[in-house]
């Protein structure tokens, strides 16, 4: 039975590493701190915080209940559950959005790699024409969906749970080196004030929705990434500490990553509401000016790069945990299966950065281009939408008493209380709040 034969985490702090790589990701490194800068620093961290422990924390002990209760992937956990009807098509959404979204977050992370690359070489002046060539958009998406693979072929403990150990502490410590040398330029002060000191006149409903869609993306939730590694989890492991760790550790990089770019935005003279260029169009300018720039520079692109291979990695196991559970693929047919679908998809979001006129100015649902497309009913839609019939599915379908007793597995009664909690935010909070996240990407609330 695959019960007894599958994998499992070798140690505590192995899932915990990994599972926080799965959350720290682009969303942490680009993602915040442009959104951070857009709605008033100080005030919009304290909001995303409170989101984080109200939202985040609990949809996140729901998946890895299930996960450890099941010993499943997302579509095998609810089948569990309840054998019949369409609740399963919840399972199969999370396993397609993680292939779909990988197939266009190689593509924005192969960017991070020929940025390591140009910085390196002095020329980084176009950011534009280098993704609009398509050699190098596609070089780059092959290195990295490569790498992405090889951890997965490596299976949970010696691919995964191991490059993991590897690369969460050098991401650290980069992060660490980066924040020390940006707080230290001339002019950084105002940049730590900016993002540090709350102004809450710029707390708004817009700010809270922003920070509680952040919360919700940066801690992949939604698409059954966390059902599938908390189906390797052993059951004499605590789900609330290691919850609450997984999310801290998000948390901790994405305000870190602030540490870094506000202070050098700010020395070099430039507004902090950047938007998305922020990271590719803005931060080479201002390394080019700094002292010792070049190495600040490839340090901080191989920051990105090891980040985005943390969260690559949970989408592509989702897919391969599914096949090998449900097909009875072996671990090497399906990470080159589904690896080889992720660069096929991805193909028109590699031809829509200017390369191929037809992808790049496609509209739909408000958005153009194809990337711009399918992130926004992947990315934004499907994880939200999934996240909310998630957490409806364990908090009334399962039941929150079921989910509760897995989570209780092995603790003691003074954990009751923060179950009690637990069941009342996941039932009645979390999926209403997740509600009005959809609502505002769609820009009805």
């Amino acid at each position: 039975m695959i019960e007894e034969q599958r994998s499992q985490w070798g140690s505590k702090l192995g899932f915990i590493l990994a599972a926080s790589g799965s959350a720290i990701g682009l969303g942490n490194i680009w993602r915040f701190p442009y959104t951070t800068g857009e709605n008033g620093g100080a005030a919009f961290v304290l909001v995303y915080l409170i989101c984080v422990v109200v939202i985040g924390i609990p949809v996140l002990i729901a998946e890895l209940s299930l996960g450890r209760h099941t010993q499943r992937n997302p579509v095998g956990a609810i089948k569990t559950i309840v054998p019949k009807g369409a609740w399963k098509i919840l399972g199969y959404l999370g396993v397609i959005t993680g292939i779909v979204i990988l197939s266009y977050y190689s593509i924005v992370a192969g960017w991070t790699i020929g940025y390591i690359v140009k910085t390196f070489t002095h020329t980084t002046s176009d950011f534009g024409q280098f993704i609009a060539d398509p050699k190098s958009e596609f070089g780059y998406f092959i290195v990295f969906l490569g790498l992405t693979m090889l951890v997965v072929l490596g299976g949970v403990k010696e691919g995964i749970e191991r490059w993991s150990k590897i690369l969460m502490p050098l991401l650290f410590l980069i992060l660490l080196g980066l924040i020390l040398f940006a707080i230290t330029l001339p002019g950084a002060e105002a940049g730590i004030k900016f993002y540090l000191s709350p102004d809450f006149s710029k707390i708004t409903g817009k700010t809270i929705l922003a920070a509680l869609g952040q919360a919700f993306f940066s801690l992949s939730l939604g698409m059954g990434a966390m059902i599938t590694y908390g189906s390797y989890i052993p059951k004499n492991t605590n789900l609330i500490t290691s919850a609450t760790t997984v999310a801290l550790s998000d948390t901790l990089i994405a305000i870190m990553a602030g540490l870094v770019i506000f202070p050098a935005l700010f020395a070099a003279g430039m507004s902090p509401a950047q938007g998305p260029g922020l990271v590719f169009n803005v931060l080479p300018q201002i390394f080019s000016q700094m002292p010792a720039g070049t190495i600040v520079g490839v340090f901080f692109f191989i920051l990105l790069a090891i980040a985005a291979l943390t969260s690559s990695i949970s989408l592509l196991e989702v897919g391969v945990a599914w096949a090998v559970d449900e097909l009875k693929l072996t671990r090497t047919k399906a990470t080159l299966a589904l690896g080889f679908a992720a660069f096929i998809i991805g193909i028109p979001s590699a031809m829509s950065q200017g390369y191929s006129s037809f992808f790049s100015n496609l509209h739909l649902l408000g958005k153009t281009g194809f990337l711009d497309i399918v992130d926004f009913l992947f990315g934004s839609f499907a994880l939200t939408f999934g996240g909310l019939i998630l957490s409806i599915f364990i908090g009334w379908k399962w039941g929150s008493a079921k989910a509760s007793d897995e989570i209780m597995y092995g603790l003691d009664k003074n954990y009751k209380p923060v179950l009690k909690i637990w069941s009342f935010l996941i039932r009645f909070v979390c999926p209403v709040v997740i509600f009005f996240v959809l609502l505002n990407i769609f820009e009805i609330f």
